[in-house]
């Protein structure tokens, strides 16, 4: 049977489907270049960030805003700009931008989500759809073997709209709990970075402190 032939005969949900799968392609695509960019270059960038800012803070600032497409950079220079900030405060900083890149990290969990548990449901209704057509064909009291040959094949072609539906849930499914391995991920390394960046800071407050002249 022809694609498209196998597509129509799917019913009127193949459509809703067929949209959904789309939007979800390309969201994945999306996804997946954000997390290989973040995964092939923000560690490397990062650790030479902390080991500039022990001797050259400003170099190192100046490096973050330069590179402003990794999370932690945005997270660094929220806290690194502070005013003569204490530690407190410093870390105050570190948390609420962690906070604030959140939902960039997480974004279009919940759409996935929802297609994953939307395309069954369509499916189901296609099928119960197509179901309903058939039996409505057949005639009670007709047992021709032309008319259950009939109903057999409309049977099978009600279960398209199903499988379309089950594949593409189990599909987004994969790549949903992928992309939350990835952000579980993310979220370990922006608390253990942000700890050495802290210690960092506190070093260099004593420092600070400690050269400043007292009145």
């Amino acid at each position: 049977m022809p694609l498209l032939e196998l597509f129509l005969s799917g019913g009127v949900v193949m459509w809703p489907l067929l949209l959904s799968s789309l939007v979800v392609t390309a969201l994945i695509l999306e996804r997946g270049y954000f997390w290989l960019k973040i995964y092939q270059h923000q560690d490397l960038f990062i650790r030479q960030v902390l080991a500039l800012y022990g001797t050259q803070p400003k170099e190192a600032i100046a490096r973050l805003r330069a590179h402003l497409q990794f999370p932690l950079a945005r997270i660094f220079l929220a806290a690194l700009t502070l005013e003569q900030g204490t530690p407190d405060d410093f870390r105050l900083a570190l948390e609420s931008a962690a906070q604030a890149e959140l939902p960039t990290l997480k974004r279009f969990n919940t759409l996935f989500d929802t297609v994953i548990g939307i395309a069954p449901l369509l499916g189901l209704l296609g099928t119960i759809l197509g179901l309903m057509r058939s039996f409505a064909a057949l005639r009670i009291g007709e047992t021709t073997s032309q008319s259950a040959s009939s109903v057999t094949a409309g049977i099978g072609t009600a279960l398209i709209s199903t499988a379309a539906g089950l594949i593409i849930a189990i599909a987004t499914l994969l790549f949903a709990n992928l992309f939350i391995g990835l952000y579980r991920r993310q979220r370990a390394a922006i608390q253990s970075y942000c700890g050495q960046l802290e210690l960092l800071y506190r070093q260099y407050y004593r420092q600070y402190i400690a050269r400043a002249p007292r009145g």
